[in-house]
């Protein structure tokens, strides 16, 4: 057994015995351990204190190339695989089988952040359009709920939870995490149909109820459930030949919308009620992508 080896076997049983790691997390551990005590072999390494950095990143490098053995790990694998590694060179460095340890300075790679998805304008009025047959109590319903979750930006608790009395005619009040309330705007599109549900449609509705402020009623009178508005909405989109669509993604569209039409981030920011615009500038990297699109479509210099 190599320097390594003996290191990496101590490792493993101070991880089961003194740290106590799960089965699983700890089988996770092994495999990435061995694939690096098998990297340093490959470069003529078997004592921990020769390892220098650069071999560190190589194996880094290798983790995320994958090779004929060994098929190509995301980030979050990768990152798992790093930190085993960090630790295990922490180990032989207080165990006093390396002088040093060149795995503190590697960090593991960042995780892709997840850009929210959106949809585009045509897609949503075929959304909107696609809200039931026309005339009927619950598609003028179903209309108006759609038209506010994407002219307001609302969540779908935040819909649901309205009260008759918070739809004025130029806004509506939303009450958000935390208990925290906002005003946003209504346009034209969203007051219009609020206006058809409250006159044509929601005393029809009520009728059936024993009487609730609630602004959105199901078939029986009482308050839409947030069940109730993923089915008026996962209804509209299966007519409307769209996959994947969902209230937070109506939400997306509503920040990304705005933002690609010039509105300030800040602005975006309070419309969403987020506490802190670091949550709101996630929407700005969808935008910038929208511009490399146009700038590579359009500008003369930039096509290959």
């Amino acid at each position: 057994m190599s320097d390594t080896e003996a290191v990496l076997s101590s490792y493993l049983d101070h991880l089961a015995v003194e740290r106590g790691l799960a089965a699983n997390t700890l089988a996770s551990y092994r495999r990435d351990l061995l694939r690096y005590v098998d990297h340093l072999k490959t470069r003529g390494l078997t004592r921990f204190g020769d390892v220098a950095e650069a071999d560190v990143v190589a194996f880094l490098a290798a983790l995320r190339e994958g090779d004929e053995r060994h098929r190509a790990l995301v980030a979050s694998s990768t990152a798992r695989a790093v930190s085993a590694v960090r630790g295990l060179h922490r180990f032989a460095l207080r165990e006093g089988a390396a002088g040093h340890d060149p795995a503190h300075e590697v960090r593991p790679p960042r995780r892709l952040r997840r850009l929210p998805k959106a949809i585009g304008v045509a897609e949503v009025e075929r959304l909107i359009a696609a809200a039931g047959p026309d005339g009927q109590p619950l598609t003028l319903r179903n209309r108006a709920l759609l038209e506010v979750l994407y002219g307001t930006g609302a969540r779908i608790s935040e819909a649901v939870g309205m009260a008759v009395d918070d739809a004025e005619p130029e806004q509506v009040r939303l009450r958000g995490k935390g208990g925290r309330g906002r005003v946003v705007p209504l346009g034209r599109y969203a007051r219009q149909a609020l206006d058809a549900y409250l006159v044509r449609a929601r005393p029809a509705l009520s009728a059936h109820g024993r009487g609730t402020s609630a602004l959105f009623l199901n078939a029986r009178g009482g308050r839409l459930t947030r069940q109730g508005a993923w089915e008026v909405l996962q209804a509209a989109a299966e007519r409307a030949g769209l996959d994947g669509v969902s209230p937070h993604m109506l939400r997306h569209s509503f920040a990304t919308h705005l933002l690609d039409g010039g509105a300030d981030v800040r602005v975006v920011q309070e419309l969403l009620g987020h506490a802190s615009v670091t949550t709101t500038q996630v929407y700005t990297l969808v935008t910038v992508d929208k511009l490399r699109e146009v700038y590579a479509a359009a500008h003369p210099r930039a096509r290959r």
